[in-house]
């Protein structure tokens, strides 16, 4: 695995957007899975700055990834208490319509091949598939 580590300030999600437009040009990743992973890795991290770390500059986001031939691996982590997972409305539900919070996990899960959420909410690793079947 490689890591990344940044404060929690949402100028350094530049970071992680780099790292997926070079590992989408070293590998020659298909625009669907670059455009997955871009979305859905962002999200995480935007997520670990803004509603982990509460934007605490003193706290740290750490991004851990792996590459192999058939996947992507991303593990992003935070510092905060972390989040009852479980408990999201569903975005879609009219009644969440208008709401401006709630789709980033969401989007995530249907973005990603594999999700799972742990140490109650404060990890979350991301597989994507990225086989040209």
């Amino acid at each position: 695995m490689n890591k990344l580590e940044f404060n929690s300030e949402t100028k350094n999600i530049n970071i992680v957007e780099k790292l997926i437009d070079d590992l989408s040009n070293t590998f020659d990743l298909h625009s669907d899975i670059y455009g997955k992973l871009l979305l859905a890795v962002v999200e995480g991290v935007n997520n670990a700055i803004v509603h982990g770390n509460k934007l605490n500059k003193e706290k740290i986001v750490t991004v851990e990834y792996s590459i192999e031939e058939d996947k992507v691996e991303f593990i992003i982590k935070d510092e905060g208490t972390g989040f009852d997972y479980t408990t999201i409305p569903d975005p879609t539900k009219p009644e969440n319509l208008e709401k401006t919070h709630g789709r980033g996990v969401f989007l995530m899960h249907h973005l990603a091949d594999e999700i799972e959420f742990e140490e109650e909410g404060s990890v979350v690793k991301m597989i994507f598939n990225i086989t040209n079947d």
